[in-house]
C-alpha cells in the first residue's frame, strides 16, 4: 500500500522536504489545525523543511518548528501598507486601527495578492531554506508534495521536480485531487497520487 510506504519512507529518509499547496487552505477544511499537529507528530526528529504557498497563516499557529517553514506567497495575518510606502511589516494587531502610520493608507495582508507585495517578510526564511536544500544532494531525500496545483508552480511544483531529478537518492510523491501529473524529468523517481491531499493525509 502506498500510504504505508510513505510512512516508512518518512521514518527512513535522511532529509524530508514538504510542499503544502492550496488544497490546505483553512477555508476548505475545518480541521486544518489538527492536520498540522498530525504532521508535526509524524515528522518529529526528522531533518525537514516545509515550503507552503498557503497564505492563511494557520501553519504559524501550529507546533511545527517555525524555523523550518517558509511561506514565499506571504501571510494574510501579517500586515503591510496597501500602497507599499514602506517596507515595514507588522504582526497581527500591532497596528490596532489597521492604518499605515507612515502615509495613512489602509493596511492589507502581506501576500502576493497585495498591489505591491513586500517580500522582505519571507526572505530570511527563504535563505535558510536554500541553505538547507544545498545540503540535501546525495542524501536520501523524500519530497512530499501535498495539494500543490498551478496557482504558483514556480514556488514548489517545478522546483521539487528539479530537485528530485538531480538527486540520485531522491523520491517525490505528488498528491493532488486534480493536478497530480508528473513531468518526464522525474520518470522512475516520483509517484503521482490522484487524491485530495487532505483526505489522503487524514488517513495516513
Amino acid at each position: 500500500m502506498i500510504k504505508e510506504k510513505i510512512v516508512e519512507e518518512i521514518k527512513s529518509c535522511e532529509k524530508l522536504l514538504i510542499g503544502i499547496g492550496e488544497e490546505w487552505n483553512a477555508k476548505e477544511t475545518g480541521d486544518i489545525k489538527e492536520l498540522y499537529e498530525k504532521l508535526n507528530r509524524m515528522i518529529q526528529g526528522k531533518d525537514y523543511f516545509i515550503v507552503t504557498t498557503v497564505t492563511d497563516g494557520e501553519i504559524r499557529k501550529s507546533s511545527l518548528d517555525q524555523k523550518r517553514i517558509v511561506a514565499p506567497c506571504g501571510n494574510e495575518t501579517w500586515r503591510q501598507c496597501s500602497k507599499s510606502c514602506t517596507k515595514d511589516i507588522w504582526e497581527p494587531l500591532e497596528i490596532p486601527d489597521d492604518i499605515c502610520p507612515h502615509c495613512g493608507q489602509p493596511l492589507t495582508g502581506n501576500t502576493i495578492k497585495a498591489e505591491e507585495y513586500i517580500e522582505e517578510g519571507y526572505l530570511p526564511q527563504w535563505n535558510a531554506y536554500t541553505y538547507w536544500l544545498s545540503a540535501t544532494l546525495n542524501k536520501k531525500l523524500l519530497l512530499l508534495e501535498m495539494g500543490v496545483g498551478f496557482q504558483t508552480p514556480t514556488v514548489i511544483r517545478w522546483p521539487f521536480e528539479k530537485t528530485a531529478s538531480i538527486n540520485n537518492k531522491a523520491h517525490l510523491y505528488r498528491i493532488h485531487g486534480s493536478f497530480s501529473q508528473l513531468s518526464d524529468t522525474v520518470k522512475g523517481k516520483a509517484d503521482a497520487i490522484s487524491e485530495n491531499s487532505l483526505e489522503f493525509f487524514r488517513s495516513l
